[in-house]
Order: C-alpha cells, then structure tokens, then sequence
C-alpha cells in the first residue's frame, strides 16, 4: 500500500524548503507525522512528487529521516507531458499543471492501491486508518474512496478557507462543490466557486481535503483526460486537478468514489496566524501520548 504527497509546490508557497517551519519539538515538519501516521496504518512505500531542483534538499531534511522507516520514490513533477505542439503562456511561470498532472508522475513506480495526500496538510491517525481499511475491504478497483471530515473540524478562525463541500447518494460521491468557506454567526458559509448561490451547511457536512484512494487504473484515466486538458484550456491559469477528474467520471459513470468518513481534526497553515495553532495542537497531541516526542528515535 503506497503514501503519494505531493509536495511539488512546497518550495513556492514557502519561499523555498529551508523555510518550512517546523511544527515539531525536535524539527518535524507537517509532512514528517502524515509519513508516522502512514506507517503506522500499515503503508509500506511512499512516493514523493517533488521539483527536481529541490531533491538534494529534500532528501537531506526529509527523505533522509524515514528511509529506514519505509520504502521511498522520489518522482519529479516538470512539464514533460506537455505535447510538443501546445505552448506553455510564459505568464504561468514555473507553476505546476496541476494535481492531476503531478500523480500523472508517480505511473512507472505505483502499481498498487495508493493514497494521496498534500504535503503540507496534518490529517490526523484516524484518517489513514479508515484508508487503510477501505484498501483492504474494497473488491471493485473502479470504486474509489475520498475521506470525508466534517467541515467544523477543518476551519480556521483566520478567515475563510477553500473546501471541496461533498455530496452523497447511497454513501457514493454525488457532487464536489468546490467552495469558499467561513464561520459565522449562522453556522459555516459556502460561497461555491463557480459564482452559484452561496449556501449553508452543518459543522459535520463532509468536505474534501484531497485525500483520495486510488487505483493503478486511475492512470489510464489521467493520460487520456489531461490531452484534453491541453486542448480545451486556457494554460496560462487552468489547473488539471484531481477532484474535477473524479468528478467528470462520476458523471461518465465509469467510475463511483465512496465517502470514507472519519472524525480527524485537519490542520494546516492557511495563514500565518495558523502556525501557533498547529504546534499547540501537536504539543498536545504528543503529551496525550498519541505522537513520542521524537518521531524517528
């Protein structure tokens, strides 16, 4: 069973990976308790989707920690599946193509069911369990499952935050509602960002926190989808992102994704006000004896 993070865009949210702020006492970063948790839950490889400019680095702050721990792939997420006959707009810089286009990497070194995660989101224990154990239970590798939080245990009192807000039939994936999410006097407030109705919806609605499971088929589906991502957008800002492909074949019905709900608290650092929030958390969480003090002792 194989951990894929995507932490191709790591460096350039935070100014380059020597600028991660640890969260740990000893160093640990968000990414070093997703790789504990994973272990932990039975996970016996990890791929990392990285820029290649940033592998020494990150092999010698990161990779270097766990590799006694679990199976490591390092994939290099670049523009090399852009056909010879499209042009990247030199305005969209350096900036990936895309979720989609970075597990598109991981085809030659994953040939099992696999998780994905981002890099720089705490998911909580509880979550790679409930992956896990949807792995093994799972007979149909054309079902795939996205753990669902409830939305309360994933806002931030900062400011508003983007959700995928999720949608159910039978415990099957309906709708993703990608939207813009705050707190207010009157419960949680989804503006949808494709400029529909903003809506209400209750703290324990299920939301997306890019956490899929997925299967080795779900690469046929990415080869062929993002061709016709190069074709019929607009590069200079368009993003092949893995919510928008799953969702376009719930509607082919080629695929169903099932809701993996669990009652993890999310943790991250949407804004810089957020930090203190997830070091006090982990501090907690490690004098409650759910993390030791020191990961990788």
């Amino acid at each position: 069973m194989t951990l894929v993070i995507m932490a191709a865009g790591m460096g350039s949210r935070f100014g380059g990976l020597k600028q991660i702020e640890p969260v740990g006492p000893n160093g640990e970063f968000i990414i070093d308790y997703s790789i504990y948790d994973a272990i932990k839950a039975g996970f016996d490889k990890v791929v990392f989707i990285i820029k290649k400019e940033n592998y020494d680095i990150f092999r010698n702050t990161i990779g270097k920690r766990i590799e006694g721990k679990i199976k490591v792939e390092y994939v290099f997420q670049d523009n090399s599946h852009v056909p010879s006959d499209i042009t990247i707009p030199e305005e969209r810089g350096a900036k990936p193509l895309g979720t989609g286009d970075a597990i598109l990497f991981c085809e030659d070194v994953v040939n099992e069911p696999f998780l994905i995660i981002n890099a720089d989101d705490f998911y909580g224990s509880e979550s790679y369990n409930k992956a896990m154990e949807f792995i093994k239970n799972n007979k149909d590798e054309n079902n795939y499952g996205v753990i669902g939080y409830q939305i309360g245990n994933t806002l931030t009192e900062n400011g508003s935050v983007k959700r995928g807000i999720i949608k159910v039939i039978d415990n099957k994936l309906d709708a993703l509602i990608e939207s813009k999410c705050i707190l207010t006097e009157n419960g949680v407030l989804a503006s949808p960002l494709s400029g529909d109705e903003p809506f209400y919806v209750s703290s324990d609605s299920p939301v997306s926190m890019n956490m899929f499971v997925f299967y080795p088929n779900f690469f046929k589906l990415l080869r062929e989808d993002i061709e016709v991502f190069f074709r019929n957008n607009d590069l200079a800002k368009a993003e092949f992102l893995v919510p928008d492909i799953v969702f376009d074949h719930l509607k082919k019905k080629d695929r169903t994704c099932q809701l993996i709900e669990s009652n993890a608290v999310w943790k991250g650092v949407t804004y810089l006000e957020d930090l203190d929030e997830v070091k006090n958390y982990i501090k907690d969480l490690i004098e409650r004896g759910v993390y030791p003090v020191d990961l990788y002792k």
